[in-house]
């Protein structure tokens, strides 16, 4: 780990930890990376913000040497560290250094979650207004590369899920038509491996159509896999909205639903806040076997929808742009330079993605929007 933003030797009375503009720093380590190593790699970065007010933050560098490729040369030279001293390897050195196989607790890909799909009837219409994904994967500890899941370990990931911000962030996207909701239960295809957590919430107890529903899915490897391959867990979550459709088959009843921004933005919140939760992170380690500072924060989200976005979004305030083209959704990134566990940084993020939205909608008047609704939300504490 490499700390930037504190001090080595301070004088006494003067503050060690001083902060930095953590977008600036980052861009600057990266770009060094780029142009002095060979071949051009970046480590990971995590912001932890200063509680000063002053909007600067340690930037924590963390360079795992299972994850770095072997060798690495700066200015063509491979540094190393022999009999506690700095060195250059040499030929020998760099030859083994090229044949040895990563730890078999790293992480070998990113965190990069698959696009998913809308499930569709038999007339292949599709069965929900739109579906999120977003997830993280983790590596795995030895007693979790090889045990089965608890079913403890599952049912306090369930409470912990009821217990954040999710199951209320689900309700408000009902926007109202929401009567009736279960907690997060294990339902469907769940296995000694795997996992599947559903919220699920209708109009009235006795509905078949689930307006809101939310899929919390735990997928460990296989215990008979290559020891040459380091086992990845992965957790994905999805949530899957049908208060459209909902409203446009109540007949005379019915009535032309739109998702209003502000619902949108409460719900990347609770979304994001959940998948940060301390009580969620927990239990995840807990079944991964790992620290709880391996829990990755998510990086993506994906949005598939079964129409234009811009037909999902009310008219007022968003101008299609002339010629732009239709959209059915999007892959949102996630700054890396933000700590999602801060609630100012969290809502950064979540307005950049509604932006992101609108633009590739084809549409003009987002920012606008995002920016009158954070003139009357609550402000993040």
């Amino acid at each position: 780990m490499i700390l930037v933003g504190i001090n080595d030797k301070v004088e006494p009375g003067i503050e060690r930890i001083v902060g930095v503009d953590a977008q600036p720093t980052i861009d600057q380590i990266v770009s060094g990376c780029s142009t002095m190593l060979d071949p051009p790699w970046e480590p990971t970065f995590f912001n932890v913000p200063l509680d000063d007010g002053s909007g600067r933050s340690v930037v924590v560098v963390r360079v795992d040497a299972d994850v770095a490729p072997r060798p690495v040369l700066v200015k063509l030279r491979a540094p190393i560290r022999l009999s506690g001293r700095n060195a250059t390897a040499d030929r020998n050195r760099l030859l083994q250094l090229a044949r040895e196989e990563p730890s078999a607790r790293v992480l070998p890909m990113g965190q990069n979650v698959m696009s998913p799909n809308l499930e569709r009837d038999n007339e292949g219409k599709a069965t929900a207004d739109f579906i999120l994904r977003t997830g993280i994967n983790l590596p795995m500890g030895e007693a979790g590369a090889w045990r089965p899941l608890s079913e403890r370990t599952v049912a306090a990931l369930a409470q912990a899920l009821d217990d954040s911000a999710f199951p209320s962030a689900l309700r408000n996207l009902g926007n109202g038509a929401i009567d009736y909701a279960t907690g997060f239960r294990q339902l469907g295809h769940n296995r000694a491996r795997k996992a599947r957590l559903v919220w699920q919430a209708t109009g009235r107890p006795a509905d078949k159509t689930h307006l809101v529903e939310a899929v919390v899915s735990v997928d460990l490897p296989e215990p008979y896999g290559s020891a040459a391959t380091s086992p990845v867990a992965s957790v994905t979550i999805d949530i899957i909205a049908r208060v459209c459709q909902y409203a446009e088959g109540r007949g005379q009843e019915g009535w032309t639903h739109r998702y209003p921004v502000p619902d949108l933005a409460v719900l990347f919140d609770g979304l994001l806040k959940t998948a940060v939760d301390p009580k969620v992170i927990a239990e995840i380690a807990r079944i991964a076997d790992i620290d709880t500072v391996l829990v990755p924060q998510p990086r993506e989200l994906h949005l598939v929808a079964d129409r234009q976005i811009k037909e999902l979004l009310p008219s007022h305030g968003l101008r299609e742009i002339p010629g732009a083209g239709a959209s059915a959704g999007g892959v949102f990134r996630a700054n890396p330079a933000l700590n999602l566990r801060s609630d100012t940084d969290r809502q950064e993020q979540v307005d950049d993605w509604l932006r992101q939205l609108g633009l590739d909608a084809g549409l003009t008047g987002m920012e606008s929007l995002v920016e009158s609704y954070r003139a009357t939300a609550p402000t993040p504490m």
